[in-house]
C-alpha cells in the first residue's frame, strides 16, 4: 500500500491555499500552520495549527506533535534555526533548511549571489540605523531602493529621489518589517526595460525552467503578471544560467526539491540585453499565479510533484496568459464581494479566485482575475477589467 504523505505547511494564505489543493489531489495530507486562525489554506485542509512561525518553541512542538513527511515553509519570517535543527534530526525540509534560512532574508541570499556566485546584481549596501542608511544612499547614489532585509508582499519598500526623503522611508521600512531586527538594504535603483519572474523546478529528475513571467509592481507589490514575457533567446538563457547557479548553491544538506521563483531585471546594454538578478523565493511565487490559468500544471501543481518526489515534465509551455490582482482598501472583519458576475461574464476566457482571507486592510490581496488569450495584450486587458469588476463592499 502507497504511503500518504503528510506534508506541515507553515504559512497558510493564498499561495499556501492553491498548494494545499495541488499537494491533496496527489493524496498529500496538509497541515495547515499560521498565526491567525482561518487562514485561506487552513480552510481546505486536514488539520491546523495557529502560532507564530516566529515561535521557535511552538514550531518545534507542532512538528514533533504531527512528525510530517515534508515541512513546506510558505512565508518567509519563520525561525530557520529550528528548521535546520530539525533537518539535522532526520525531518525533510523543503527544499531544505539552508534555501530557508538564506532566503528569509534579503541580505543574505545577495551576498550569496553577488558574492559567492558572482551575479550582477545592483550596487546595494545595508543598514541598522537612518545614519546607515544615509551613508548607504551616498554610494548607491540616487533614486534608490530602501526596503526591510525581511519583508513579503512589497511592505516596507519606497523609491528615494533625494535625501530628503531617507527619513519617512527609513521609518516605514522599520514599521513594516517581520522578523526581530531592524536592517534595511538599499539599493541602487536599476533603470530596467521589464523585470521578469523565472520559475525554477528542481526534481527528481533534473531542472526544469517555465516560460519566464513578465509582471508590474506598485508599493513593491505585485499588481498583474503575464506569461509568456517576450525576451531575447540570450537574455532567456543567461536567466536560466543564473537561476541554476542559484538554485544549485541553496540545496544545501536537503534534497532541494521543490519550485524556485528567481526574479531578474532585464536592461539593454551595449551587447544587448543584460540580465541582472533581483530576488529568489524558495516556494511559489505570486506573479505565478498567472499559471493557474497559462499553464497545464500551475506553479502549485509543479511544486507538489517535486516535493512528493513525483516527475515534473522536462519542458513546460504556457499558453498566454495574464493575471491582476483585486485589492482591499481599509481594515475590516465584515464585508463581501460584488461584481462576480460581471467579472466572469466579460469574457468565456476569464476566471477568478476569492483567496478568503477573513479581514482586509488596506492595499491586501483578496483575490486574482486570470485570462488567456490569443496573446498576452489580450489578457492582460481582459484580466485587468475582470479586476476593476469585483468591488469589495464592507
Amino acid at each position: 500500500m502507497a504511503h500518504i504523505s503528510t506534508i506541515l505547511l507553515l504559512g497558510s494564505g493564498e499561495l499556501g491555499r492553491e498548494f494545499t489543493i495541488s499537494a491533496k489531489r496527489l493524496g498529500a495530507r496538509v497541515i495547515a500552520c499560521d498565526a491567525y486562525a482561518n487562514a485561506p489554506a487552513m480552510q481546505l485542509a486536514d488539520a491546523c495549527e495557529v502560532f507564530s512561525m516566529l515561535d521557535g518553541e511552538a514550531l518545534r512542538s507542532a512538528v514533533l506533535r504531527h512528525r510530517p513527511d515534508l515541512i513546506v515553509p510558505e512565508v518567509e519570517a519563520i525561525r530557520t534555526e529550528v528548521l535546520a535543527e530539525l533537518e539535522a534530526e532526520g525531518f525533510t525540509v523543503v527544499p531544505s533548511a539552508r534555501a530557508a534560512q538564506l532566503t528569509m532574508n534579503r541580505d543574505a541570499i545577495r551576498d550569496l549571489a553577488a558574492g559567492k556566485l558572482g551575479l550582477a546584481t545592483s550596487p546595494y549596501r545595508y543598514a541598522t540605523s537612518l545614519a546607515e542608511a544615509q551613508a548607504a544612499a551616498e554610494f548607491t547614489g540616487f533614486p534608490c531602493i530602501l526596503k526591510p532585509v525581511m519583508s513579503s508582499s512589497g511592505k516596507g519598500q519606497s523609491k528615494v529621489e533625494d535625501p530628503g526623503e531617507l527619513e519617512e522611508a527609513w521609518e516605514y521600512a522599520v514599521a513594516n518589517m517581520r522578523g526581530d531586527r531592524a536592517r534595511v538594504i538599499v539599493e541602487g535603483f536599476i533603470d530596467f526595460d521589464y523585470e521578469i519572474t523565472l520559475l525554477t523546478v528542481r526534481h527528481a529528475g533534473g531542472l526544469t525552467f517555465c516560460p519566464p513571467i513578465g509582471h508590474r509592481q506598485e508599493r513593491g507589490d505585485y499588481r498583474e503578471s503575464w506569461q509568456p514575457a517576450a525576451m531575447s533567446d540570450a537574455a532567456l538563457s543567461e536567466a536560466q544560467a543564473m537561476a541554476a547557479r542559484v538554485v544549485g548553491a541553496l540545496q544545501g544538506d536537503g534534497r532541494g526539491w521543490g519550485l524556485y521563483g528567481v526574479e531578474f531585471f532585464v536592461r539593454s546594454g551595449a551587447n544587448g540585453e543584460e540580465v541582472i538578478f533581483s530576488e529568489l523565493s524558495p516556494r511559489p511565487h505570486d506573479t505565478g499565479m498567472v499559471t493557474l490559468a497559462s499553464q497545464d500544471l500551475s506553479e502549485f501543481d509543479l511544486h507538489a510533484r517535486a516535493v512528493l518526489g513525483l516527475p515534473v515534465p522536462e519542458a513546460i509551455g504556457a499558453k498566454p496568459g495574464a493575471s491582476a490582482v483585486i485589492l482591499a482598501d481599509r481594515n475590516s472583519g465584515v464585508f463581501a464581494y460584488e461584481g462576480l458576475a460581471d467579472a466572469l461574464g466579460l469574457d468565456a476566457r476569464v476566471d477568478v479566485r476569492l483567496f478568503g482571507k477573513p479581514t482586509t486592510r488596506p492595499h491586501r490581496r483578496m483575490g486574482v482575475a486570470l485570462c488567456v488569450a490569443d496573446d498576452v495584450d489580450i489578457a492582460r486587458d481582459l484580466a485587468r477589467r475582470a479586476a476593476a469588476r469585483i468591488r469589495i463592499r464592507y
